[in-house]
């Protein structure tokens, strides 16, 4: 795993991991191949060639698996929406300390 904290935030409570769309894709497998974070999954002979296995291995806010994919298959959540979730985050646990 990349952290086990972002910005003072649990990583696994953060919704930050690459979404597919396996109907654009055409599992050239850049993405898979980019990442070094053991965020993808291979799957030999199967449909599906590869699955997100570990999301929280994901950087925060890093999309570079989803620029290495010509046809747009990969998309991430909201950043915007996620940079306040993680605002309200910390200042819940600033509020509990």
């Amino acid at each position: 795993m990349s952290e086990s904290t972002f910005m003072g935030v649990p990583r696994d409570k953060i919704d930050w991991s690459p979404r597919i769309d396996f109907n654009k894709c055409n599992y050239c497998m850049e993405c898979v191949e980019f990442c070094p974070h053991n965020v993808f999954e291979v799957h030999e002979n199967e449909e599906q060639k590869f699955t997100v296995k570990n999301p929280d291995n994901c950087v925060v806010f890093c999309r570079a698996c989803g620029k290495t994919c010509g046809l747009d298959a990969i998309d991430f959540p909201n950043k915007n929406e996620t940079t306040t979730y993680i605002k309200k985050i910390r200042k819940e646990a600033e509020e509990n300390e």
